[in-house]
């Protein structure tokens, strides 16, 4: 069973629309996720913006992949170091701490991630 960051069974990030690395809702990881997409964020404009900036377009949607492209208010499992420079930038967006994999305080502060809970 997997963990989340409280100790507590992991919660599913979102399945509409369907993220995780493995595609099943969940923000866990594993062989081969080399970005670590543990951390179970709500999308704001401006974190969008961030990304496209950082060479990630999480808005374009791309049909092949089956990926409708976010909008504001969209879960979506971040990898946790793009969630860390968010968070240096002053833009990082909400996280579902019952859906943040356990992994993800390997790389950053529990106490960073609880200062911007999702309500």
């Amino acid at each position: 069973m997997k963990t989340n960051i409280l100790g507590t069974p992991l919660k599913c990030c979102c399945k509409d629309p369907l993220t995780g690395y493995y595609r099943d809702g969940y923000c866990r990881t594993g062989p081969g996720d080399h970005g670590l997409h543990t951390v179970c964020a709500v999308m704001t404009d401006e974190f969008l913006q961030f990304s496209a900036m950082r060479g990630n377009d999480l808005v374009t949607p791309v049909p092949e992949y089956h990926f409708p492209g976010l909008v504001a208010g969209d879960r979506w499992c971040l990898c946790v170091s793009r969630w860390a420079e968010a968070l240096e930038a002053g833009c990082a967006p909400l996280v579902d701490l019952e859906a943040t994999h356990s992994s993800a305080i390997e790389f950053v502060d529990l106490a960073d991630l609880k200062a911007h809970a999702a309500g």
